[in-house]
């Protein structure tokens, strides 16, 4: 099996909190399945949402300056860009949302886009880490859809799966994901992405 580049972009969450530590068995299994695995954790690195301002169309650089532009090569080498995140008002934190309107600077033009879609991005296959203090049916639900209208059906990325860790706790208490199940199936995914 290839080696692939997985870029993990981790948007919110404590720094040893539920997500971090999801992320951190995930990346264990993937590399113990011999794939170079990159965490960029948006804790760390600030990414402003869109503008909207056009200036970069197409082939010119965002106008912001911030950490996405040292991103920027790291997506576009990545095989797989896996997007973790806790749970906020039932979607994508703030942080991703921001980082994933950015991409509209890596789009190239299309003359003859597939419905729905205005232009061209990267082949990229992608996938959703996720954790939540509640795990009713619908929990998750917002936040799916935001991840395959916008990154499958609209971008274009190829979806590896998703992993929906309910059940972490009261958000005002400390993370309590490793009384769960979720981290055994973090290392698992990971370990299994590209089997």
């Amino acid at each position: 099996m290839p080696v692939k580049n997985i870029l993990i972009i981790q948007g919110g969450g404590r720094a040893k909190g539920n997500t971090a530590q999801l992320v951190e068995h995930f990346i264990k299994g993937a590399e113990e399945a011999g794939h170079k695995a990159e965490l960029v954790s948006l804790l760390k690195h600030e990414v402003k949402g869109c503008l909207g301002c056009n200036a970069c169309r197409y082939g010119k650089p965002c106008i912001q300056k911030d950490s996405f532009h040292e991103i920027v090569p790291k997506v576009k080498e990545a095989d797989c860009i896996v997007f973790a995140s806790p749970l906020y008002f039932w979607t994508v934190s703030s942080r991703i949302k921001a980082f994933i309107e950015r991409f509209y600077c890596i789009a190239e033009e299309d003359t003859n886009p597939p419905l729905g879609r205005y232009e061209k991005y990267p082949d990229k296959d992608c996938a959703l880490l996720m954790t939540a203090a509640d795990n009713f049916f619908w929990t998750f639900e917002q936040a799916v859809s935001y991840y395959q209208f916008t990154l499958v059906n609209y971008i274009g990325f190829h979806d590896k799966g998703m992993l929906l860790a309910g059940g972490c706790g009261d958000t005002n208490g400390r993370p309590q994901i490793e009384e769960t199940d979720w981290l055994r199936q973090a290392y698992e995914f990971g370990k299994r992405i590209y089997a």
